[in-house]
């Protein structure tokens, strides 16, 4: 399987992220305009820890040590969760969807080194999607971070993370808006 459109997405989305806010200054990305809303920063914070809560699951998928669970052996389920949280991530959906606690971002004010984590993480991303060409070939099944019985094709969870990373640009774009 051909893993350059999920980097070269993953390069786009990092370039704008830094492109659009690379020159605010700690306490422009720190800012909310209302309680319920995530500051830019925050936005940026959620994007590398859901980054990070896929590593984990790769790495014992590779170490042989990974249990797919039972809902990861029936097909139609793998195939309805991964359209199901694939369309929720989406770009422009207007429904607000409450994060799973694992992916809160930070809520104190977020250190001005946030974009360089960011395409840290945005880097650790891309060698972990190259490194898996093997697995997607096997087609193989993982689960949410947040959910263990929420299931999906690992070509899915590629899917979902570039798409949800777009989500995440919309509403941090919306920040300086407000």
């Amino acid at each position: 399987m051909n893993t350059d459109k999920w980097t070269s997405q993953i390069d786009r989305t990092t370039e704008v992220f830094k492109r659009e806010f690379g020159a605010l200054t700690p306490e422009e990305l720190n800012r909310k305009p209302n309680p319920t809303t995530w500051s830019i920063a925050q936005n940026i914070d959620h994007l590398i820890v859901t980054n990070g809560t896929y590593y984990p699951i790769i790495k014992s998928v590779r170490e042989g040590s990974y249990k797919t669970p039972f809902t990861g052996k029936i097909g139609f389920m793998v195939n309805m969760f991964g359209k199901l949280v694939l369309n929720a991530v989406q770009p422009g959906t207007r429904k607000k969807i409450k994060t799973f606690p694992i992916w809160e971002p930070s809520t104190s004010n977020i250190p001005a080194d946030i974009l360089a984590r960011f395409e840290k993480s945005q880097a650790e991303m891309k060698q972990m999607i190259t490194g898996c060409a093997d697995l997607l070939d096997k087609r193989t099944v993982i689960s949410s971070p947040a959910n263990r019985n929420i299931v999906y094709k690992l070509e899915d969870a590629f899917n979902i993370i570039v798409t949800h990373q777009l989500r995440h640009f919309e509403q941090a774009k919306e920040v300086i808006s407000r």
